[in-house]
C-alpha cells in the first residue's frame, strides 16, 4: 500500500513538472515571437 502510494505521489510530481516544463516553453516561444514582431516593424 505505502509503496503504491509513494509511486502514485512520484509519477504526479514528475507529470506536473512535464506541464510545467512545456508552459514555460511556449511562454518564451511568445516572447520571442514578439520581439520578432518588434524587430520587423523597426526595418
Amino acid at each position: 500500500m505505502t509503496r503504491a502510494l509513494l509511486t502514485l505521489i512520484a509519477s504526479l510530481f514528475v507529470l506536473a513538472g512535464c506541464n510545467t516544463m512545456e508552459g514555460l516553453g511556449k511562454d518564451v516561444q511568445k516572447v520571442g515571437d514578439k520581439i520578432e514582431d518588434a524587430a520587423s516593424r523597426k526595418k
